[in-house]
């Protein structure tokens, strides 16, 4: 289902499902490569994932976003907590193991990857993308991968959606550019 037309990149909070009809196929592939195991990867693959987004400013004015993902049958994925100051955070995550990621907004002609500021929708190019880059902690996690993406809104088939561009490099630097489509389920439940 499209995002309702006041939904914007300035606050994402909703119910999200992934879209694995529109979104890219490969999401296996990049799981493997970032060491993901087999038997979760299957989870993820056969399940559905949720995800439960809260976007919030705090009293300072700093972003945040908390993403709970949930996969079909109340099994919890990985959880996102970002703060949009592009301060580097180190995490332990139950999905991706080790991880060093930063998140911030910025202006489409601040990146130099066309595939992540290309596609967006004119109200998510006037207040700026979500930019976050991610990449193992290799000393802990025994890999090398990178997730740079960007997050927005993005008219697919007529529709808006909320969807990531992600561009990844593996750890023999196998390069996947990967669109990932969402599905708007509505607002948080209370």
């Amino acid at each position: 289902m499209a995002t309702p037309a006041e939904l914007n990149v300035l606050d994402l909070s909703g119910r999200y499902v992934m879209n694995k009809t529109l979104s890219d196929n490969r999401t296996d592939t990049i799981l493997s490569l970032q060491g993901v195991p087999w038997l979760k990867r299957k989870a993820i693959s056969i399940g559905t994932i949720t995800l439960y987004v809260k976007h919030t400013k705090d009293a300072n004015g700093a972003e945040n976003i908390n993403i709970d993902q949930v996969i079909t049958g109340g099994i919890p994925a990985s959880s996102e907590d970002r703060i949009l100051d592009w301060e580097g955070r180190h995490k332990e995550d139950s999905t991706f193991g080790h991880v060093v990621s930063k998140t911030r907004r910025v202006k489409s002609d601040e990146l130099d990857i066309d595939f992540l500021k290309n596609g967006w929708t004119a109200d998510t190019y006037e207040h700026g993308l979500v930019h976050t880059y991610a990449e193992s902690d290799t000393a802990k996690s025994g890999t090398t991968w990178i997730a740079n993406q960007t997050w927005g809104i993005q008219e697919i088939g007529g529709e808006r959606r909320y969807t990531r561009h992600l561009k990844f490099t593996g750890p023999k630097g196998e390069d996947i550019e990967a669109v990932l489509v969402y599905d708007y389920l509505g607002p948080l439940e209370s």
